[in-house]
């Protein structure tokens, strides 16, 4: 039987990764950790480990346990490892948001540059065939070249998150290399969908349409984002789960690093303006907002936010060629899930 540790089992993408192992046949030991911080409300996470407990029980086959605990304290990892020896670790967890790491680095040091060091000095104490971990979009920073290619230079970050990001990339390297560790980075591309981040663009306003506040859409609508249906993330995840980079050796009989990075993304950028016009679509068609309401008087376009990039494009087919899947849910698919739970779960 496979042990899997998942962090950030309670986020959003953590959360629908678990539900999905939860259905597979072959008996599976999961152990969750998430320290469910206050980044955003709570209840939220407490909903998502609420569906991991249901789902868990209608499949008694698997053994899920849920730990509270937090990335950056050490010695809490190192038991974890020591105690259930890991097949394979999933590092989902992190301080997540651009913006809030303007207001707030030390929560992006704790847990996205300490929290990530001590998963790999656990990973090289107590062996594990392989480290999946989770990488952003961000990391392209002021890249102007489209789409975005895993061969691209990646060293202009224009946030603290996306430098942390950029630095996970780079450790794991690193420990690859020295420790034989098999390591793959997921780039992920602006993920959404139901039970999603309240920060998040489409989540945050939809709060606000609700309350008749104004939005506003930066750089006057011509950003771009690569939105990525949480669905097809977690279907890239499970692929890459299976398949550590193999070991071996180079010319100079030295091992070469087991180290691996794909971007996982729509590979379909959207105008925001579009984007919005699709959201208001699906939130009238849910029952979330009246027919008649007025969207025009309820936005407002304005400049570039700090440390906000204009485009994100994935370039997958690198994905596609190893492992035969490219996100395939489009956003009006997408925002109608979100739409329709968003009705259920807050009216």
């Amino acid at each position: 039987m496979n042990t899997l540790l998942i962090t950030g089992a309670a986020g959003f993408i953590g959360a629908n990764l678990v539900l999905r192992l939860l259905e597979r046949e072959e008996p599976l030991r999961i152990v969750g950790l998430d320290n469910l911080n206050d980044y955003y409300d709570p209840s939220l996470k407490e909903y998502r480990l609420r569906q991991i407990a249901a789902k868990a029980a209608e499949h008694p086959q698997h053994a899920f346990r849920f730990v509270k605990g937090d990335l950056a304290d050490k010695a809490l990892i190192d038991n974890l490892f020591k105690e259930n020896h890991f097949d394979i670790v999933v590092n989902l967890a992190a301080q997540a948001g651009v913006r809030y790491s303007i207001e707030n680095p030390d929560a992006y040091i704790q847990s996205n540059v300490i929290g990530f060091y001590n998963i790999l000095e656990a990973c090289r104490h107590y062996p594990v065939r392989h480290l999946v971990y989770a990488s952003s979009s961000s990391v392209y920073g002021g890249n102007r070249k489209v789409p975005f290619s895993t061969d691209d230079r990646v060293d202009n970050p224009v946030s603290l998150y996306a430098a942390t990001k950029k630095s996970n990339e780079l450790f794991a390297h690193c420990y690859s290399k020295l420790y034989d560790i098999p390591t793959t980075g997921l780039r992920f591309f602006t993920v959404y969908g139901p039970a999603g981040r309240p920060d998040m663009a489409y989540f945050g306003f939809t709060n606000k349409l609700i309350k008749g506040q104004t939005i506003q859409i930066y750089n006057y609508g011509n950003c771009r984002r690569d939105f990525t249906y949480v669905d097809d993330i977690v279907e890239g995840i499970v692929r890459v789960m299976g398949k550590a980079p193999e070991r071996r050796k180079g010319e100079d009989g030295l091992p070469v690093p087991p180290y691996k990075v794909y971007n996982i993304g729509g590979g379909q950028p959207e105008n925001l303006l579009d984007f919005v016009n699709i959201l208001q679509e699906e939130l009238v068609r849910a029952g979330v907002l009246p027919e008649d309401y007025d969207f025009e008087a309820h936005k407002e376009l304005v400049p570039m936010q700090p440390g906000d990039v204009p485009t994100t494009y994935a370039d997958a087919s690198a994905l596609e060629r190893d492992f035969g899947f490219t996100p395939k849910i489009t956003l009006r698919e997408g925002l109608r899930k979100f739409a329709e739970w968003y009705k259920a779960y807050y009216q």
